[in-house]
């Protein structure tokens, strides 16, 4: 248990540093008008997603999980988390329940950081 949490702080240290630097450089090449440093993040780290589940099954390496999948990638973008968990429920044959789950996730997601903000402003002004 303590070797997978530090797996996952390491894994999570590493991934959110070169989300960091990878925004910054995105960012440095295209402008700050569009959030491009992100998207690519999450494009990227869901692809690394996807080819990580396909490599641990095939060769084994389900063990280095907390520290690619929960840490690194985790760390580096929680858009790959998120489009592993649809894509899964959708190859299950679950296609409602994976558009429910992007649906709810997205929009709550996007109406909790609005209520957030509310809050916060209320309550800080």
């Amino acid at each position: 248990m303590v070797t997978s949490v530090l797996s996952v702080a390491l894994g999570g240290a590493l991934g959110a540093s070169l989300r960091y630097l990878s925004g910054l450089g995105i960012t440095r090449l295209v402008g700050h008008g569009f959030p491009a440093g992100i998207l690519v993040v999450n494009i990227v780290g869901s692809f690394l997603m996807g080819a990580f589940v396909v490599y641990a099954a095939k060769r084994g390496a389900t063990y280095l999980s907390p520290l690619v999948m929960t840490g690194f990638l985790g760390g580096f973008t929680t858009f790959s988390a998120f489009s592993l968990d649809a894509v899964t429920l959708y190859e299950r044959g679950q296609t409602g329940l994976a558009a429910t789950y992007v649906l709810v996730s997205v929009i709550g997601a996007i109406l909790a950081l609005f209520l957030g903000i509310w809050v916060a402003r209320g309550v800080l002004s």
